[in-house]
This record gives structure tokens, sequence and C-alpha cells, in this order.
């Protein structure tokens, strides 16, 4: 079995804060392979890019341990970032440059050989739709065109491992789809992808496994569908229906066990029917089953019931709403460690 690109033993990392010390990242264990997908998904201060600055070395771990091509980060870190590329939430690119420029200096630090430079540079230009404004200083940039060439400086150096923090913040939705390609395209040629998002859709879309983080404490791992199963996410039902005078589907369905978040649409029309619509969260097959037989009973026509498997939005509520805050809990996330 191959080597894994990443393992982390019981990493941890704690700040300096008022009255004490703010664990960032809690006993940490991680394992990416090769050619792997992983999201690290969790609120700002759950402690995705602070793991993220242990894996490329910029910060030194509190305890525990850290591998990465099965080298330490903060004894070989400049031998772990010359494989790693790294695209940060903010981008940090200099505006007194233009893009081309940027990109060059970048490719020179990283070693890229002087005969591949232009082309790799104008390769990365064209791919991340940059060519016409490759002249033009970063400084009249708009946040999109300055996340993509930030997206494209990672890429320079052809890593083997990518740790991409909320990578189509601030793109519009066709540069977003640009980069979830890019993505998949990576992932082909086994290269490996951490991905921080907050972006339950795209981390539903693009990775193999997630982890998600709680006050630096790893509270869920696993394919998203796994999770949802793991958890008893439940699905999201969808009724279309017309209830004689006097019947509230809604609240038949609420009085039902196994059924929550049980709302009416606004509207209350559905295809040009005489039907309201009815959303809900079911346990499972048995308490649609259930409550289809008691909305029957009640003399109310079904026009439709429409079941929709669990996802990462379903994984989320039902962690957040079994682990309630832990009270006298970590402080608000400082730079650094969320």
């Amino acid at each position: 079995m191959a080597t894994p690109v990443i393992v982390t033993r019981a990493l941890t990392r704690e700040f300096a804060a008022a009255g004490g010390k703010v664990r960032a990242v809690d006993a940490l264990d991680l394992t990416v392979a090769r050619g792997e997908v992983v999201g690290l998904l969790g609120h700002n201060g759950a402690g995705k890019t602070t793991t993220v600055r242990l894996l490329a070395g910029v910060l030194t771990p509190t305890s525990g341990s850290a591998r990465v091509f099965g080298l330490d980060p903060t004894a070989d870190g400049v031998a772990v970032r010359s494989r790693v590329g790294v695209s940060t939430e903010t981008p940090a690119v200099d505006d007194r440059l233009s893009g081309r420029a940027g990109l060059t200096a970048y490719a020179d630090l990283h070693g890229v050989p002087v005969a591949r430079v232009r082309a790799r540079v104008d390769e990365l230009l064209a791919s991340f739709d940059l060519a016409e404004a490759a002249d033009r200083k970063v400084g009249s940039y708009s946040r999109g065109m300055r996340q993509r060439l930030a997206l494209a400086r990672a890429l320079l150096h052809d890593p083997e491992l990518l740790f991409l923090d909320e990578p189509t913040a601030g793109l519009d939705p066709v540069a977003a789809r640009a980069v979830a390609d890019r993505v998949r395209a990576l992932r082909g040629e086994g290269r490996s992808v951490v991905l921080c998002t907050h972006d339950l859709a795209q981390a539903q879309a693009l990775c193999d496994r997630v982890v998600v983080l709680e006050h630096g404490r790893v509270v869920a791992s696993g394919a998203p569908a796994a999770l949802a199963a793991e958890l008893g996410a439940g699905m999201r039902v969808r009724v279309v229906a017309s209830a004689p005078e006097g019947v509230d589907v809604a609240a038949r369905l609420t009085e039902l066990d196994g059924w929550s978040a049980v709302v009416t649409e606004p509207g209350g029309a559905d295809g040009g029917l005489a039907a309201g619509v009815v959303t809900g969260i079911a346990r499972d097959a048995e308490a649609v089953a259930e409550a289809v037989a008691v909305l029957v009973g009640a003399a109310v026509r079904l026009y439709a019931v429409e079941r929709e498997l669990p996802d990462l939005e379903d994984v989320y509520f039902a962690l957040h709403g079994r682990r309630p805050a832990v009270a006298g809990g970590p402080a608000p996330a400082q730079e650094g460690q969320r």
C-alpha cells in the first residue's frame, strides 16, 4: 500500500489568549491518501486554517506529530513546501506587478526551469481566464480576478499536494465551475487536495471524504453519504397536497414520530394545481410511508411525495443539533486560529 501523503497523530496547537490558552487544533488524527480530495469543514474558529499552516510548516505544533510526504513540516519545511501549493482565502498578490510579472517572479522562486517559465505562465493565465488582463497591474483586478491569479500561482510548480482555502470565494459561477473542474483534473492526475470550505454543495461535489472540525476537534469524518447514515440525518421530503378545509398538512406531519423541520413553502401552489407545498425532514422511509397513510386517511389529495437523500447540509444540521455549544468554550478566533 502506498504511503499516505499526510498523516497526523494527536496534532495539537495552542495560542495564548486572554485568561489562558485557546486550543485551535486539538489532538487531530488525519490521513490523506495520494489522489484523494479531502474537505475540512467547520465554522470560523474550527481550526481549518491552523491545520493547513501546521501541515505546511508555517506553524509549529504544541504537541503531537505531522508528516507530509513522510517529512516533518517543522524540520523539513522547505522540502515540504517545494511539493505543495497553497491558496489562501484572502489572495496575497502584489498589486504593483502585472499578473504575468507576478507569476513569472513566483515561478523563479519555486525553481521552475527557466525554459518552461513563459509557457507555464501563459498556460495558467489562459486556464484561469486572465490572458487579456495579463499585462495590467494586479491593483486594477477585481476580487475574483485576484482569487484566480492566486490559484494559478499555487499551481505554478506543478505541486503534488494542494491546500485550497475557500478557493471559489469571490468567483462568479462560471469561474467557480472552472476551479471545480481543475480540482477534479488534479485528482485524476493522482494529486491530493485538502479543501477548506464553508460551501457544503462544493464539498459534496468534489470531496471523496470530509472531516468536520469543531473547536479544533474532529466531530465527524467519512464520505458524505456514510456520515448522513451514521448520524441519522434523515431525508428531505417535499409533499405537494390539497387538503380539505380544517386540515393542516404541516401540522399533521409535525405531530408524527420521525418528522422534523416541517414548513409550508410560501406561494402555496405548485404547477398550476390548487395545492400547497410542505417540506420536512423524515427519519427514514417508514416515516414517509406512515405520513402518506395519515394524510390519505385525512382525505388529503397527494399530488407528489418527493424524497432527497441526505447531503452535507443535513449532516451539519444533525451534528449541530446533537452538539450544543460547550459552556466556557474557546474565545472567538483570533488571527491564525481559523
